[in-house]
């Protein structure tokens, strides 16, 4: 009994291990499905090359000689204390922000009435409610030092100098790059700021790689017809670059040439692929792809 036993366990576990066999065996000549390949995240980089050198200022009413004195002394007086530097690290560096708020506009009180177009980060654009940016806590600063309540007036870029010009604002805040057809509307204080234009392109767009100054990059602009598209933020700098622009010295290019309201609308366009490329100021440039890669 016990010899039989023993021969029906051995039978046993010899057919447990043809199964096993049998299985690893099937297992090993069959493919495991391929993985899924994940889709490619497109953003949105700044290729690290200045196309334009300028300078920022403040445009003042013509006929407030004595508000010029004053802005100029002012910005003379933030540079050299250290406030411009601070105000620059709340946007360039690790500091935050100081929000903003704008009065009511009331004819009866002594206002200081700025014109700006709050859609140019990091120099003016919105929180909520408040106003933020480089200009606009220089603007909050200069009222307190003219001892005059703030108003700040939020509008196209367009009618930033307009507005000026017409007497509705008493300077404009936002981002102004020294241009004389603007010196028909304002009169520009002393500059703050030395900026440029900068591309930006799709992450899987690898043309300018090989590019180590505008010249390559504006190269390559030229090998283009109508059919490459560029955004921009209309009425700024980027548009007088690749439209042309006589008293710069712009050439232009053939690039069919859209403007935006504000370099956001741009890039996201760029992204959607209704563009090939954007031109814009620098820092907007770097604020504005960090911000919407972030939702990517």
């Amino acid at each position: 009994m016990k010899k039989r036993i023993l021969t029906l366990s051995m039978c046993m576990v010899l057919a447990v291990g043809s199964l096993a066999a049998c299985t690893s065996s099937q297992s090993e000549g069959q493919s495991s499905p391929a993985p899924e390949k994940k889709e490619e995240v497109i953003t949105a980089k700044v290729i690290d090359i200045n196309l334009t050198e300028e300078q920022y200022a403040f445009g003042v009413d013509k006929d407030q000689p004595e508000l010029l004195s004053k802005t100029n002394e002012y910005i003379a007086k933030i540079m050299s204390d250290g406030t411009f530097e601070e105000i620059c690290s709340h946007y360039f560096g690790d500091g935050t922000p100081v929000p903003v708020t704008s009065a009511e506009l009331d004819g009866s009180k002594d206002q200081l009435l700025v014109a700006t177009n709050a859609a140019f980060e990091p120099f003016e654009y919105m929180d909520g409610e408040n106003y933020v940016g480089v200009d606009m806590e220089i603007a909050k600063g200069l009222a307190d030092y003219l001892g005059q309540e703030l108003v700040i007036q939020n509008m196209d870029f367009d009618s930033v100098c307009l507005s000026i010009g017409q007497h509705k604002s008493d300077i404009a805040m936002s981002g102004l790059t020294i241009k004389p057809e603007r010196e028909e509307y304002v009169t520009f204080t002393d500059p703050y700021y030395e900026a440029s234009q900068k591309l930006i392109v799709r992450s899987d767009n690898h043309e300018f790689d090989n590019c180590s100054d505008a010249a390559a990059v504006e190269a390559i602009f030229n090998s283009k017809g109508e059919s490459a598209k560029v955004g921009v933020q209309t009425g700024t700098t980027g548009q007088f670059y690749c439209e042309g622009d006589e008293e710069w010295g712009f050439a232009g290019f053939k690039m069919t040439c859209t403007g935006y309201k504000n370099g956001s609308l741009a890039v996201q366009d760029l992204l959607n692929k209704n563009l090939d490329y954007v031109v814009i100021d620098s820092a907007p440039a770097d604020a504005i792809t960090k911000a919407i890669n972030a939702m990517q």
